[in-house]
């Protein structure tokens, strides 16, 4: 079905009973009688109940026309395929929706996959025409009895705000739900990788060797430590870097800088938040970690090119924007009364500085922080570089390390039937990522609780 087609068509009955409501309760609005509502609102409501029926009608062919589409393949398939089922039957239905979409098949097309072809182009056809034209029915008769209801007394300013909210509050259960559900799948498949590994073992360990097998047993050792350390390890690395560099920063635009540097300087550093992480995790490959190695051997130091120094420093610098931007924000926020009284009491410009705005700005520059780590921790492509994926429990920040999402995607890569402990892990270790980001949070929220009592 062409999408343009459909979308024209919705635009045109959204003009057109927008035109309608707005028009006919202009037409009532009389020296003797007012309306209840304004116009626009009449035409809004009219333009809703218009479209609603019709977005019904290609909601249900977007849920159910795919399985319509393939229930009519499988009849024009012939039963000794059908009964094959499993890769077969797919590999035969797939040819066939290729022959109807015209771009051919590999290899020359049996007779019987030309024929189903051609009878399911035809299928389109007609589904297609019945659907525009059900879209078609169904709106022409919701224009006519939305119309009908246009009246001076009708408050469809009332109807039109009461539907906006339920929009509202559909999008906001569609995030709820979306969150519930992904917490709900990682504690399911989290909790059947426990029946292979003691939570004890998994918690605690402090050996990380899955010893990936295809005979589904537990065999291997999971232990966490080693790579929760080097989550930790990389993330205050690149704390380290990005905080004091990212709040000097917006000190100086928001404080110091005059507004034709600040109108370069900002746009130039928030440019660092666009670059691909790949690109970062590159840059750290080739460039940070040979350097911090000829550095280090300058000095008589051991550092790796591939270590948890070069993965957080190069990580705080992609962090610097978003620490820097907040916060600059926040800064900006802050009362000029505030300020304009600790100069006009006699304080520089640095005690104002140090001692009124940065305690007036310290909860939202501790959300700044608090999502900046938060972003440190679920990094993966410059750990995965960089890094040097060594899941071994280290002190020393220039020896390669392991982190959580690294293990991750190592975990997931290839063929993998999510039964067996070795794939079954990656849920555990999302689940406690995500369980990490919800204490994170909750501290932000203790912060910043304290902090706002203190200064109401």
């Amino acid at each position: 079905m062409n999408s343009l087609t459909i979308a024209a068509l919705l635009l045109v009955f959204l003009g057109l009973a927008y035109q309608q409501g707005w028009s006919l309760s202009r037409r009532l609005a009389t020296p003797q009688g007012s309306l209840h509502s304004r116009p626009v609102y009449h035409g809004s409501l009219v333009a809703i109940w218009t479209l609603a029926p019709a977005l019904l009608v290609l909601a249900l062919w977007a849920l159910f026309g795919s399985t319509a589409s393939r229930a009519f393949i499988i009849a024009n398939l012939p039963a000794e395929i059908v009964d094959q089922g499993g890769p077969a039957l797919q590999s035969a239905i797939q040819r066939v929706r290729q022959i109807a979409s015209g771009f051919g098949v590999a290899g020359d097309a049996q007779p019987y996959e030309a024929a189903a072809g051609q009878a399911l182009r035809q299928f389109q056809v007609i589904t297609s025409a019945t659907v525009l034209a059900a879209i078609t029915a169904f709106a022409a008769v919701s224009l006519y009895f939305a119309r009908r209801r246009v009246a001076p007394e009708l408050r469809a300013r009332n109807e039109v705000e009461r539907l906006v909210s339920y929009l509202l509050l559909a999008c906001s259960a569609v995030a709820v739900l979306t969150t519930l559900g992904i917490v709900l799948s990682l504690v399911f498949e989290a909790a059947r990788f426990f029946t292979f590994v003691s939570p004890v073992d998994f918690f605690f360990g402090t050996v990380w060797n899955p010893r990936f097998s295809t005979t589904g047993s537990g065999s291997g050792e999971y232990g966490l430590l080693p790579l929760l350390w080097g989550t930790v390890m990389v993330a205050a690395i690149a704390m380290f870097v990005a905080l004091p560099i990212g709040l000097m920063t917006a000190i100086y635009l928001s404080q110091y800088a005059r507004p034709r540097v600040r109108n370069v300087v900002k746009p130039v550093i928030e440019i660092l938040a666009g670059i691909p992480t790949i690109v970062y995790g590159f840059f750290a490959l080739v460039t940070v970690g040979p350097f911090l190695a000829s550095a280090g051997a300058a000095v008589g130091i051991d550092i790796r090119a591939t270590s948890a120094l070069t993965a957080g420093i190069v990580m705080g610098i992609m962090i610097i924007p978003f620490i820097s931007s907040l916060s600059d924000d926040i800064l900006r926020q802050v009362p000029r009364a505030m300020i304009d009284g600790s100069i006009g009491l006699g304080a520089t410009r640095s005690e104002t500085i140090k001692r009124v705005v940065l305690p007036a700005a310290l909860p939202g520059i501790v959300g700044a922080f608090l999502l900046a780590v938060s972003r440190a921790i679920g990094e993966t492509m410059i750990v995965v570089l960089a890094a040097g994926n060594s899941p071994f429990l280290r002190a020393n920040p220039g020896e390669p390390i392991s982190t959580v999402t690294v293990t991750i995607v190592n975990q997931l890569t290839g063929d993998q039937d999510f039964a067996s402990p070795q794939s079954l892990v990656a849920f555990a270790l999302g689940l406690t990522l995500f369980v990490m980001t919800l204490f994170l949070n909750m501290a932000a929220l203790y912060i910043v609780r304290r902090f706002r009592e203190q200064y109401e």
